[in-house]
């Protein structure tokens, strides 16, 4: 909303100052720092509302260390979350931007389904919350919603031989292809670092291109209920899910910011993807949201997030990434998640062959997901979230090396 209002003072009056708001850098660090007051300040008096209404989480006990301590904590902390990433995004991103409105929809879908989940689990007293199946559907549907407008919304574009020219001290644009509908991504560490996923169906003859959502809508289905299912397991002891989220988001913003921007694009030689430079406002606004959220939900919480956060985090890591082409690079990015997720898979599968073969389920971690087998071998949690952190920032970097390194 400032966004057009300062624009039309800018253009109408000529107002000083008001051409700031047409940069996205300006209006990115203003979306930082709105959605950290608001999360710091405001925080704290929706905590205080949920201690106030009992809005408290259930512990199941579970045989780890200060676990019955956390019994009546004040859980739904994502609302904290969600807020502070949408005021700011409101006020200072241009919300016509197809991007845009996709963040939107996401942190509002995500958010819903983790608002009942956690709803379910706290007034209806049914320790399991939603059922699964209909976490999946919701899942499934914001993917096809996804899927279907980056695939088919016009505006949704890359562009390829970008020709810069130096004129004095400037860079100007020499020559460009026009914006083109492509379902091309981006291969992490490889010299020819595009895939198309029409190529899948280049069997099906000369009009197999039109087919290619056949390909790209499961694809962004899996990927959401993936990464979305991967946070909501990080979620299991006080500032893991959210610090590593914080990393994960921030490498995603430096994506955003050169995709979007032609020059930068054009010298990393990457692609470069009209309008989507926009969402590093949104990015901006999360990451503050999220580093804001962990003033209080870093060892001991005095808020969890639950699910209404876990998930809508999840998702939007997902959605971003699969916007900026990126999504490949997810288990990189994202190795904490894909490593909390794989230790459930294993421990699962395994504990259900070994009881098929020899009678008796065996274990391969001492508890999963992977951080609570830290807890049961006697790390003290804080220590893990550290030493999960220290991960994530490698994994940020290496992932962030990829720009370059092919």
């Amino acid at each position: 909303m400032l966004y057009y209002i300062f624009k039309y003072l800018d253009e109408a009056y000529n107002l000083p100052g008001a051409g700031l708001f047409q940069y996205i850098t300006f209006r990115s660090g203003m979306a930082v720092i709105l959605s950290l007051l608001i999360s710091t300040i405001y925080g704290k008096r929706i905590i205080g509302y949920l201690r106030n209404k009992q809005v408290g989480e259930t512990v199941r006990e579970l045989g780890l260390d200060g676990q019955v301590q956390k019994a009546g904590t004040p859980t739904m902390g994502g609302l904290i979350i969600i807020l502070a990433t949408l005021v700011p995004v409101l006020l200072l991103a241009k919300l016509d931007n197809i991007y845009i409105i996709l963040l939107l929809v996401t942190t509002v879908w995500m958010g819903s389904i983790g608002f009942l989940d956690d709803y379910i689990k706290i007034f209806k007293k049914d320790k399991d919350g939603l059922k699964g199946r209909f976490k999946v559907i919701g899942q499934i549907g914001l993917g096809i919603i996804v899927g279907a407008t980056l695939y088919f919304h016009p505006s949704v574009t890359i562009k390829d031989d970008v020709v810069l020219k130096k004129q004095g001290i400037e860079t100007v644009i020499k020559s460009t292809s026009p914006e083109v509908k492509s379902m091309e991504t981006t291969i992490p560490f490889v010299k020819n670092n595009t895939f198309d996923y029409a190529e899948v169906l280049s069997f099906m003859g000369d009009d197999y291109q039109k087919w290619a959502w056949l390909i790209f809508i499961p694809v962004v289905i899996f990927i959401i209920t993936a990464v979305s299912n991967g946070a909501n397991l990080t979620d299991g002891i006080d500032g893991l899910a959210a610090g590593t989220s914080a990393i994960s988001v921030l490498v995603l913003g430096i994506f955003t910011f050169v995709s979007g921007n032609i020059i930068f694009s054009n010298y990393l030689n990457i692609m470069y993807i009209p309008n989507s430079g926009e969402m590093t406002i949104y990015i901006a606004a999360f990451v503050g949201a999220l580093i804001g959220f962990l003033w209080y939900n870093t060892y001991p919480a005095t808020v969890f997030m639950g699910d209404t956060g876990s998930l809508t985090i999840g998702g939007i890591i997902a959605v971003i990434a699969i916007a900026v082409r990126k999504e490949l690079m997810i288990p990189v990015l994202c190795g904490i998640f894909l490593a909390e997720n794989f230790s459930v898979v294993l421990q699962v599968a395994y504990f259900k062959y070994t009881k098929k073969k020899f009678g008796e389920g065996r274990r391969i971690f001492l508890m999963s997901p992977l951080h609570h087998h830290y807890q049961k071998k006697g790390y003290h949690e804080s220590k893990i979230v550290t030493r999960f952190w220290i991960v994530a920032i490698i994994l940020a970097i290496f992932s962030l090396v990829s720009l370059k390194l092919r």
